[in-house]
C-alpha cells in the first residue's frame, strides 16, 4: 500500500536532549577508522579553534535516525519497516558537533512520491544545541520496497 502524501510538511516533536561525550566521539572516531586528531585529542582540536573534541560528520547519523524513528513508528503513515531500506544521507553543517553538546532532533517528512511501486520518503532532522541554535540539518532518504506479488 503507497504512503499517503498528505503526510508531506509533518513533523515530529523535538527528541530529548543528547549529551554528546568525549569518549562516545572517540569510540565513533575508531570505529570508522578516523584518524584526525580534533577527534579524539582535546588540546588538537583546540589548537583549530574548537572549545573541545569535535565528532566527525557522519557521528549525527544515530541522533537523527534515532529520531527518524517517529516517523517510521507513526501508525498512521503505515510504514512498513521490513521492507525499509535506508537509501540516502547528506548532512549540512551550520558548525561541527562538540564534545558537551547537548542536542536535540526534530523531523519532517519533506517528501513522498512512489516509483516502480516503491514509496520514497525523504526525511529532514534538523539538530540544534540547547541555545536552540542550528548545529546541522540531516537529509534521509528511505525506501520502502514494493511487496512481492504471488
Amino acid at each position: 500500500m503507497a504512503l499517503d502524501p498528505s503526510f508531506v510538511g509533518r513533523t515530529y516533536p523535538p527528541t530529548d536532549p543528547y549529551e554528546v561525550g568525549r569518549e562516545k566521539i572517540r569510540e565513533f572516531a575508531e570505529a570508522i577508522g578516523e584518524t584526525n586528531a580534533a577527534y579524539t585529542d582535546s588540546a588538537a582540536a583546540k589548537a583549530l579553534g574548537h572549545p573541545d573534541v569535535i565528532a566527525p560528520p557522519t557521528f549525527v547519523f544515530a541522533i537523527t535516525f534515532r529520531d527518524a524513528g517517529q516517523v517510521i513508528a507513526d501508525p498512521q503513515l503505515g510504514l512498513d519497516y521490513s521492507r525499509m531500506v535506508h537509501g540516502d544521507q547528506k548532512f549540512a553543517y551550520t558548525r561541527p558537533v562538540r564534545a558537551g553538546d547537548r542536542l536535540t532532533v526534530t523531523s519532517t517528512i519533506e517528501a513522498i512520491k512512489s516509483m516502480a511501486g516503491n514509496d520514497i520518503i525523504d526525511i529532514r532532522g534538523e539538530v540544534h544545541d540547547e541555545a536552540g541554535e542550528l548545529v546541522v540539518t540531516a537529509f534521509s532518504k528511505l525506501v520502502v520496497r514494493a511487496e512481492k506479488e504471488d
